[in-house]
């Protein structure tokens, strides 16, 4: 499993310097996947695709090298874009930097604790919203006495009850969008070491998106680090001020925001 705390490295890097503290630092990381009865084809993807896996396994399984050699340093403050095409790898370094996923070489590091929106707010189907706010709530360390005070500004803000009393529902009756800003609402509830948010911006309406957007600004003022995957280039544009662009699980760029997807943009042309 990659470190996960390497609190006192970082305090140290910054001690009497008057530097930005690092919160998240990947040195050399490499992630791979092994597929189990994977069978071997003759079409150009299966081609593709076999150039990306390690030889030499045991029969049946095959290695799928998601994340190459990744390195980069995050800072408190920052809010950080990563963009990509599917299957880039940027939902398996997230889970990496979330101690999710064991690194096959090379470190994460953090300081603090990480929180993966919709893993440690995992809400469950068969109980209520207003359940699921407890024990998401709970699931990410507050105290009770914190989720009562916190409870209906947290309603609220999903936007789950402007319709109806969806709230007393359970999350089964809810569509995607709805489950997936009541997630968003608990993680944002709580400040944050480091939050990483995958896509949870491209669901609701222009109204929510601005709400979550504000509310990852606030984030950053108060010290904290977010990361957010999106294919939304304006939700990266108005939140993030620093982008990582990675290609077949490689970093291809890292920077100021609008200098990246000038190039992203260009790659893709859109």
């Amino acid at each position: 499993m990659a470190e996960q705390n390497a609190e006192h490295t970082a305090r140290q890097d910054t001690a009497g310097t008057g530097e930005r503290r690092p919160t998240v630092i990947a040195d050399d990381l490499h992630i791979v996947y092994r597929v189990n009865g994977a069978k071997t084809g003759k079409g150009s993807a299966t081609a593709a695709l076999s150039r990306i896996l390690k030889r030499g396994e045991e029969r049946g399984v095959r290695k799928v090298h998601a994340v190459r050699g990744v390195s980069f340093v995050s800072y408190r403050g920052e809010a950080i874009g990563l963009i990509g095409s599917n299957g880039s790898g940027k939902s398996t370094l997230l889970r990496a930097i979330a101690g999710l996923l064991p690194a096959e070489k090379g470190k994460v590091y953090t300081d603090g604790q990480p929180s993966l929106l919709g893993v440690n707010a995992a809400l469950m189907n068969d109980l209520t919203g207003e359940r699921n706010v407890i024990l998401g709530g709970l699931a990410m360390g507050m105290s009770r006495e914190q989720i009562k005070e916190r409870y209906q500004e947290i309603v609220d803000f999903s936007g789950i009850n402007e319709k109806g009393d969806f709230i007393t529902l359970p999350m089964r009756t809810y569509s995607s969008g709805m489950a997936a800003r009541l997630r968003f609402s608990i993680a944002a509830a709580k400040d944050h070491d480091v939050l990483m948010i995958d896509e949870a911006l491209a669901t609701g309406d222009r109204k929510f998106q601005k709400r979550s957007e504000e509310r990852i600004r606030e984030l950053r003022k108060e010290a904290g680090t977010v990361f957010l995957v999106s294919h939304n280039n304006k939700s990266i544009r108005d939140t993030c001020n620093r982008v990582l662009w990675l290609e077949r699980g490689e970093l291809r760029m890292d920077g100021p925001t609008e200098e990246v997807l000038k190039e992203y943009e260009k790659f893709t042309g859109k």
